[in-house]
Formats: C-alpha cells, sequence, structure tokens
C-alpha cells in the first residue's frame, strides 16, 4: 500500500434529478465533490492509503463534506477548518445533443481563504510516496497557490513525485495574475503532467509546431525541454458525439516515445464529470504498482471509461472492475 496526498477544494455538488433542467427542479441533490479529492477516492477504492488536504467552514456544512469523504475511506486528518463559507456548484445534466451545464459559486470560500505556512507540510508529506494537484487550485486564490506552491517545495526536497493536472477554467483566475505566472513553478516541480495543447497553450503559450504530425507529441516535447524535471505528460482525447455519446482515448509521451491507448466507445453516459480524475488516478495507481507505461496508460483510461457509468464525480469501481473493462471484458453481464 503506498501513500497518496492530494490538495484541492470540496464543494457541494447540487443538481436537479435525472436530466431535468434547472427551471424544472423543484429540488436539488446534494453531493461533496472536488477534483484532486476524486483522485484519492479513487485510489482509497483501489486499496491505497489516500490522504486529501483541504479547509472547510467551521459548521455543519463543513463537517459533512468532512464527513462525506471519511465515508469513502479517506484519510482526512490535516482538514483545517475556519474561513467564511463552502463552495459550491450547479450542475444541469445534459442529453443527448444538450450539454451539461455548471455554473460555480465557489468565492470566496474558506479553501479560497488559504495561506503560505497554514498547512504543516513536513507533517502532513511524512511518509509520502505521491503528491496530487490540479490548476483549479491556483486559480482560486494567491493565497491558495502559496499554499499549493509550498507543498510541492517540500515534496522536491523529499523526492517525492508529484503529479499535476493543469486544467484551465476560464471562470476562475479572477486575482490578477495569469495561470502561467502562478503555474510555471508548481509545473516546474511536478514529474508528471496532464495536460493537452489547449491547456499549454492558454497556460505557458506552448503550442504545437507548425510541421508537426502530432500536436500533442510536439507539446510534450516542449513541455519537458522547459521543465527538466517532467517525466511523462498524459493527456485524452474526446470525440462529443452527443451529450450522452463520446469515444475516448489517452496518449502518453515519456520522453522517447508516445503511447496511445484502446478507444472506447461511451453510449449512454451516466456522468461524465470526473472521469479526469479517474485517469490520472488510474495512472498513479499502475506508477505505484511498478508497471510500465503502456499498462498503467490502459488503466488509467479504463478507470475514466468506467466512471463515465457511475453517478457522482468519484470512480466508485473496484479494480477488479476497472482491469476487466482494461481487459476487454465489458459486455454488461449480470454478475451472481
Amino acid at each position: 500500500m503506498s501513500r497518496i496526498v492530494s490538495f484541492g477544494e470540496i464543494m457541494m455538488k447540487l443538481s436537479p434529478s435525472g436530466v431535468r433542467r434547472f427551471s424544472q427542479a423543484g429540488q436539488l441533490n446534494i453531493l461533496y465533490s472536488g477534483s484532486e479529492a476524486n483522485v484519492s477516492a479513487a485510489l482509497r477504492q483501489w486499496g491505497q492509503d489516500s490522504v486529501h488536504v483541504t479547509r472547510f467552514p467551521d459548521n455543519d456544512l463543513g463537517h459533512a463534506a468532512q464527513a462525506s469523504w471519511t465515508s469513502l475511506g479517506v484519510d482526512m486528518r490535516h482538514v483545517q477548518f475556519g474561513g467564511e463559507r463552502l463552495g459550491l456548484y450547479f450542475v444541469e445534466n445534459g442529453a443527448l445533443m444538450r450539454s451539461t451545464r455548471i455554473i460555480y459559486d465557489r468565492l470566496p470560500s474558506s479553501f479560497a481563504s488559504s495561506e503560505r505556512g497554514m498547512y504543516d507540510w513536513e507533517q502532513i508529506l511524512a511518509g509520502c510516496d505521491w503528491f496530487h494537484w490540479s490548476g483549479i487550485t491556483p486559480a482560486l486564490s494567491s493565497g491558495a497557490a502559496a499554499a499549493l506552491l509550498e507543498g510541492i517545495q517540500v515534496c522536491n526536497s523529499k523526492k517525492i513525485p508529484v503529479s499535476g493536472d493543469i486544467n484551465y477554467r476560464s471562470g476562475l483566475w479572477r486575482y490578477g495574475k495569469t495561470p502561467g505566472q502562478i503555474m510555471e513553478p508548481m509545473i516546474a516541480g511536478s514529474s508528471v503532467i496532464v495536460a493537452g495543447p489547449g491547456d499549454t497553450k492558454k497556460i505557458l503559450d506552448i503550442e504545437p509546431a507548425s510541421d508537426t504530425s502530432d500536436p500533442f507529441e510536439s507539446v510534450s516535447r516542449q513541455l519537458m525541454a522547459r521543465f527538466p524535471r517532467i517525466t511523462h505528460v498524459i493527456s485524452s482525447s474526446r470525440e462529443n458525439i452527443t451529450a450522452t455519446h463520446n469515444r475516448l482515448l489517452g496518449m502518453l509521451w515519456d520522453g522517447s516515445e508516445l503511447k496511445v491507448s484502446r478507444t472506447y466507445d461511451l453510449d449512454n453516459i451516466v456522468e461524465r464529470i470526473g472521469s479526469g480524475d479517474a485517469l490520472i488516478a488510474g495512472f498513479i495507481h499502475g506508477r505505484l504498482k511498478g508497471w510500465d507505461e503502456q499498462r498503467s496508460l490502459d488503466l488509467a483510461v479504463a478507470a475514466a471509461a468506467i466512471k463515465h457509468s457511475i453517478e457522482g464525480d468519484v470512480c466508485l469501481a473496484s479494480l477488479d472492475e476497472v482491469l476487466e473493462v482494461m481487459e476487454g471484458g465489458s459486455g454488461g453481464k449480470i454478475k451472481r
């Protein structure tokens, strides 16, 4: 069992039942979710020791959010309490040609009021085998960004592998700094980066070379040249046929060779949110088990694929279920 630490906000997710529109909703269902925490929860399902670090308001909602993740087996002992409020987001699930819609109401949240020095990273990272972050955290506030960078710097001093999903959220980044200004040192401190050409262009002004045959390989090469600590770049490619019918594959650049997964045809999607978190969780699990890059990528994409069949944002699939999908056994037969 390996110990994985993640850092990021957990919010309250509010959504109408089924595929109702907001205008049709007489009530909203409540879940608690956060990108980095989703990664830790998936890894916990697969037998890893998962720790999530965050900050909640010291009220009933904050304690309910903590209890929700504790019930998934995630170690929440390093949670901080304080600040003004729990972040919210509202989700209207799409269907057919109607896209899923998300509305954020997350500022000024308790987590966004995080600051450098607030978290005892030396204690938190004792015995840690992997650290995970995402680009959502530094987008929330300069304080949250400073706290994250402090954690990454301690990981580097301890030679702990760091993964970062640099997903760009255009609705955030409202405190006067550009994503590149803030995230460069975080990316520089990471060994695994989840990013595609769209993210690298918006955040780092890295775009595919004009003469390239593969845009992902081109930006991956440039990332590694600019940030020598990076050993792997991962991305997914999604074909959106409708809101409930996608095709998905994964790609990995290891510095010398491009690796590609099989393509999954995902019809009748139940929930797409959280599939990217399942992807990086699968890759982390494979690498911590000593698997090679191709097998780790295959596990990652299988986890992302099966996540589309599960309500909520967490990949609540057992490792056996993910392996069955990875090995082609996805017929959906009844198991008795």
